[in-house]
Parts: C-alpha cells; sequence; structure tokens
C-alpha cells in the first residue's frame, strides 16, 4: 500500500511538472518494475475530480501537459516496449482527460472570456466618487459605501454589489439585465436611473427611481417601481412604504440631506458618514424620533439646530464628538 502511495505520488509530481532529476530517474526505474495499472487508474480518477473545481488552464499550460504526456511516452518506449502498450493507453487517457475537461481551442477562448477579475471601490467619510463600469454605467458612490463589480460583463446578467449608498445610471440593455445585490434586497434593471441606499448598520433601507422603471426582489416579496416612486423597507420589522415624491433624487449628490420620517439613529449614522463626527445618545433616555426635513449644504451644526427645533432633541459637542440629549 505504502509503495502504491509513492509510486502514484511520483507520477502527480512528474504531470504537474514538480519534479526533479532524481525523479524523473526514479520514475523511469519504477516503469522498468512492477506493473502500475491500479495507481495510474487512481491518478487518471484523480486528475478528472480536480479539473472539474480547477480554474482553466492557459493554452501555455496545456501544451505543456500535453509535452510532458509525450515525453513520457517516449521514455517508456525506449525503456521497456513490451510494456508500451498498457503505458500508452493510460498515460494518453490522462492526457485526454485533461483536454475533454479543459474542452478545445475554440471552447477555451470562450472560457477566456468567461473569466473575470472583480473590482472593488469604496469612499470615506464625507467622500463621493464617479464610477464608470465596464458596459457604460455610472455610479456615484456615497460616503462610507463600498462596490464590487466584474472587470466585464461576460454572463447574461450585469450584476454589481453595493453595500451603502451608491445612484446609479444604467446602460440600456435589454439582453442583459443589471442587477444590483444588496445585503437587504436585490435591484434589477434594464435601463435606468436610481438610488440605492441600504447601510449594513440602518434600520431603514430605500429605493429611489429617478426615470424608467426597476423590480425590487425582497426575501418573501417582489415590487415593481417606475419613475418618481420611492421605497422604504424597515429591516428590523420587515415592513416596507411605497411612495411617490416627485423631488430630486439623490441630492447628496450636490451636498445636500433628506430625511423622510428617518429613525434619529439612523439620522446620526448619516450624520457620521458626511461630517466624519462621533454621535452617542445619553444613557437613560428614549430616542425614538422620527425626523423630516431637507437641508441645503448646511454645515452640521445647522443640521443639529434644525433638528433640535422639530424634535427637541438637543446637543453638547466636544471636537468632532457629539452628544444628543432631551
Amino acid at each position: 500500500m505504502e509503495n502504491s502511495k509513492t509510486d502514484k505520488s511520483l507520477f502527480r509530481r512528474y504531470l504537474d511538472d514538480l519534479y526533479t532529476t532524481e525523479d524523473a530517474r526514479n520514475l523511469m526505474d519504477e516503469l522498468d518494475g512492477a506493473e502500475h495499472g491500479d495507481v495510474f487508474d487512481e491518478l487518471a480518477t484523480d486528475v478528472w475530480e480536480e479539473s472539474a473545481t480547477q480554474q482553466p488552464l492557459t493554452d501555455l499550460e496545456r501544451e505543456q501537459y500535453k509535452k510532458e504526456a509525450r515525453m513520457l511516452l517516449k521514455h517508456v518506449e525506449h525503456k521497456k516496449r513490451m510494456w508500451f502498450r498498457r503505458i500508452a493507453v493510460t498515460v494518453a487517457s490522462t492526457a485526454a482527460i485533461l483536454c475533454l475537461a479543459f474542452g478545445g481551442i475554440s471552447y477555451f477562448k470562450y472560457i477566456d472570456g468567461q473569466q473575470v477579475s472583480y473590482l472593488e471601490v469604496s469612499t470615506s467619510y464625507g467622500e463621493h466618487k464617479l464610477i464608470h463600469l465596464p458596459d457604460g454605467t455610472q455610479l456615484t458612490l456615497n460616503s462610507c459605501s463600498r462596490v464590487q463589480y466584474p472587470d466585464h460583463f461576460a454572463d447574461k446578467e450585469r450584476r454589481v454589489k453595493l453595500e451603502g449608498e451608491g445612484y446609479f445610471r444604467v446602460s440600456h440593455n435589454e439582453k442583459q439585465p443589471f442587477i444590483v445585490n444588496t445585503h437587504h434586497f436585490d435591484v434589477r434593471v434594464l435601463g435606468t436611473c436610481f438610488d440605492i441606499k441600504s447601510y449594513l448598520s440602518d434600520e431603514i433601507v430605500s429605493v429611489d427611481v429617478e426615470s424608467g422603471k426597476v423590480q425590487v426582489d425582497l426575501p418573501e416579496a417582489m415590487m415593481r417601481l417606475q419613475g418618481k416612486e420611492q421605497i422604504f423597507i424597515n429591516t428590523i420589522s420587515g415592513e416596507y412604504n411605497k411612495r411617490h415624491d416627485e423631488r430630486t433624487v439623490a441630492v447628496w449628490r450636490k451636498g445636500g440631506l433628506r430625511f423622510n420620517s428617518t429613525p434619529i439613529r439612523d439620522v446620526a449614522k448619516e450624520l457620521e458618514r458626511v461630517y466624519h463626527c462621533h454621535i452617542t445618545f445619553a444613557e437613560g433616555q428614549e430616542f425614538n424620533n422620527l425626523i423630516s426635513g431637507e437641508h441645503d449644504n448646511k454645515s452640521l451644526e445647522a443640521v443639529l439646530k434644525s433638528i433640535e427645533y422639530t424634535s427637541g432633541i438637543r446637543y453638547k459637542k466636544e471636537g468632532n464628538r457629539l452628544l444628543l440629549y432631551k
């Protein structure tokens, strides 16, 4: 049994191009000795199973495998012609498995087109970034957000992953729908302009459509929105609210803030992201206020004063740290 494992390891290192001169000499000596049909059968099975999970090889690597197989056959023929037929069948089968797994030239060109690399772009506090996706779609990323996307869209769908908030201007393509995956929901479109807000720490997440139509896929529901419609989803209760709003979408792109019955704790998180501050709430007090209002390029203190006026929640400020209290 131990010799069988040794033989298999030796043959496998040769196929994987991980052998030394001593290994090659030992391999030739082994081929002069006893029969190794079972070892080759096991090796062929291993190669087949691994090929199902490996990334496709390059043309250069495939040619190297073929070259190694031909060299092995040549040595076998030179060393022991009487055993040649069985070894030839086994080694050729291994090469055939590799070729079968990875296909012909045209197939590999197709696979090469399917292979993609994923890119990630993120923003910090108070930062916005304009990103041009491979299909021409424009994405403006809001503060403390992250997007992952492929270097090209090779499948029947254009799929990206968003954490945070982003305004999308999607390039129209009926044959290749555009899908945004978030932690709370997915948004599917053909070509439109819309805003997604889906921070992991927020209680309320939303989709706000500027033009066109989108489909919002929730874990247990589906909803379609058209221009000037928006949906707010409570991630704690699971409730959602669909509204019609004629106002400008994504006012944050120009430095504005807008709250629509937003929980005060979500407001605080928004202010932290925009103004790079740290906000805490006084212990022992309840803060279940819902804040509404729009602020155009206001300073942090101007926003806090407005919140104080409408809700009665006051603040103390020390450097970039704020305490909200009643």
